[in-house]
């Protein structure tokens, strides 16, 4: 059975020496039938609190500055839906007066 691992970067040599692969296409360490999964739990993706519902359903704290999985794009980040079904480098009538333009550019 694999497992897969989130392994930070600082700590990629020491899961190799207990056996945890690299996986170049997705791009995560991992572990394939290993007799003890217990040399890999701190780097288990989904925390395991026993007997604790209230804590396991808590989000995770992220120390620092560390990314806790959480895309963010930008604090003036609005999405808009399309207008049309053009690409969106691309301007069609349609969609060329809600678009966005730098600063200097003729609209």
């Amino acid at each position: 059975m694999r497992m897969n691992l989130k392994v930070a970067f600082a700590e990629k040599d020491e899961a190799k020496k207990l056996g945890a692969r690299w996986d170049a296409a997705r791009k995560l360490w991992y572990v394939e039938d290993a007799r003890d999964l217990d040399a890999f739990a701190r780097w288990s993706p989904t925390p395991h609190v026993a007997g604790d519902a209230v804590a396991a359903s808590a989000p995770p704290r992220a120390a620092g500055r560390q990314s806790a999985g959480k895309l963010v794009i930008g604090a003036g980040y609005v999405a808009h839906a399309p207008v049309c079904d053009c690409p969106p480098w691309l301007l069609c009538e349609r969609c060329r007066p809600s678009a966005l333009t730098l600063a200097g550019e003729c609209p």
